[in-house]
């Protein structure tokens, strides 16, 4: 495969460019200020605006709007979540599992609603996802998942390999399955879209201004110091960054890439003509989409991570994965061989160390929300309706929801945190290449369970 654009990401160079609002310009002060601009940020204003268009809503970002996972991730808008629902169950009982699925269902529903009443125009289509299996044990990974997630409330439908034939025609698959909980989205697009309208009710923006400290009532910065009465932070993979959340969140990597637009020819081929996004049961896990303009858009969240949770732009750079990853995609659709790679990026996604995602609000005002393991797109909005409800009181069912609150433990400090993540990557491909090898699980799954735990 040939041709690349460097590590700027599709989404990104498929949209005009903007110019940037400017930084900071000394103390100032709102009602409610947001550290990050990415979706959970954006969500978060456009809701708090609902409720109350008087707010002063400041968003403060370091680089650009939607610079993070927010503009670089795989397009998918779905229900998943990276914790299991008996996972939820142990810890607060079985209605509010049932709850969190279905307010995670009930948000890919309300993104496409939003978008369409915004006439954000970011490709969104709910064409669900589809799972392949392409060894046993892996088609017994995806068999427990369905059945484990009927008893949560969640429709899936298992598919043998003729049924998948007539929706994804994958080299090798035994079978898989189907869910309709999710939607293909143009990210950058959304991300782009949601700025215009929350800009237009009354949010105001600053950019290139990197948050220093984040304290009840104040965001200390380079640039001057912004005092509210709310203080929200939604920065993501860079909380690990920030003196009061440095062992938070594992900035872990996932790297993407993308070909040419493909001939109808080729689509006939593959499938997916109902914009069906996919990926299949392994335990590296790989996801791809259909995009608007015939791409196919494949990641893996490899799980690279740098010690001291360090993140730097060449770090989004996949050139030591992108091999890899087109080998998976020729792999998967033998069709694409020979097929121009037109885009290569990363980026860091936020691990909480028992990686259940958390969003809430302190007495004192200081509110946050993230943690997505790479399933945010979807989480953000829930993410960002709840912190709104919390900072306006309502008590509503979202604020009574099981992550509400949740403090994950601390990692552990270095170098113990690099060697357990190095470890966990290992063995999920370990596990992957011996399956494919010898059909049967491997027993470097185990390790990896008991690692990821």
């Amino acid at each position: 495969m040939t041709g690349s654009t460097g590590a700027t990401p599709l989404w990104t160079d498929l949209l005009p460019p903007r110019d940037p609002a400017p930084p900071l310009d000394g103390d100032d002060q709102a009602d409610v200020v947001v550290v990050g601009a990415g979706l959970t940020g954006l969500w978060a204003a456009y809701y708090l605006l609902e409720h109350d268009p008087s707010l002063d809503v400041l968003l403060v970002e370091a680089e650009t709007v939607g610079f993070g996972a927010s503009g670089r991730n795989g397009g998918w808008c779905s229900a998943q979540l990276p914790v299991s629902a008996e996972t939820i169950a142990r810890a607060h009982g079985r209605e509010a599992a049932l709850a969190m699925r279905a307010a995670l269902r009930d948000t890919v529903v309300e993104v496409g609603g939003v978008a369409a009443a915004e006439q954000i125009d970011c490709d969104f289509a709910f064409g669900g996802t589809l799972t392949i299996a392409r060894n046993r044990p892996q088609l017994e990974r995806i068999a427990s998942a369905v059945a484990h997630g009927a008893t949560w409330g969640d429709e899936a439908e298992l598919l043998g390999p003729h049924d998948l034939e007539e929706q994804v025609r994958a080299h090798g698959a035994i079978g898989g399955a189907f869910s309709p909980d999710c939607a293909r989205i143009q990210p950058a697009a959304l991300v782009r879209g949601l700025l215009d309208v929350v800009l237009a009710r009354g949010v105001r923006l600053v950019e290139g201004t990197r948050a220093l400290r984040i304290a009840p009532r104040a965001v200390v910065t380079a640039h001057g110091t912004v005092r509210a009465r709310y203080v929200v932070r939604a920065t993501e993979a860079w909380s690990a960054h920030l003196p009061s959340a440095r062992r938070e969140v594992a900035p872990v990597y996932a790297h993407l890439v993308a070909t040419a637009p493909l001939p109808a020819a080729t689509w006939d081929a593959i499938g997916l003509d109902r914009a069906q996004t996919f990926g299949d049961g392994r335990h590296q896990l790989v996801r791809g989409q259909r995009t608007a303009d015939g791409r196919v858009v494949l990641g893996v969240r490899d799980a690279a991570y740098h010690a001291r949770s360090a993140i730097r732009p060449a770090f989004d750079d996949p050139r030591g994965v992108a091999h890899d990853l087109e080998e998976t995609l020729v792999d998967l659709f033998p069709v694409l061989d020979g097929v121009a790679i037109t885009h290569r990026w990363g980026g860091p996604l936020a691990v909480p160390r028992d990686r259940m995602p958390s969003v809430g609000l302190d007495d004192d005002g200081l509110g946050w929300a993230g943690g997505y393991v790479g399933d945010g797109v979807a989480a953000a909005n829930l993410a960002g309706r709840t912190l709104a409800d919390l900072v306006h009181g309502s008590g509503s069912a979202l604020t009574r929801l099981p992550w509400v609150g949740h403090r994950s433990p601390a990692w552990e400090p270095e170098p113990v945190r690099w060697a357990g993540i190095a470890a966990a990557r290992r063995a999920a491909a370990w596990a992957d290449r011996a399956e494919a090898r010898t059909g049967h699980e491997s027993r470097a799954a185990a390790l990896l369970d008991r690692l990821t735990r």
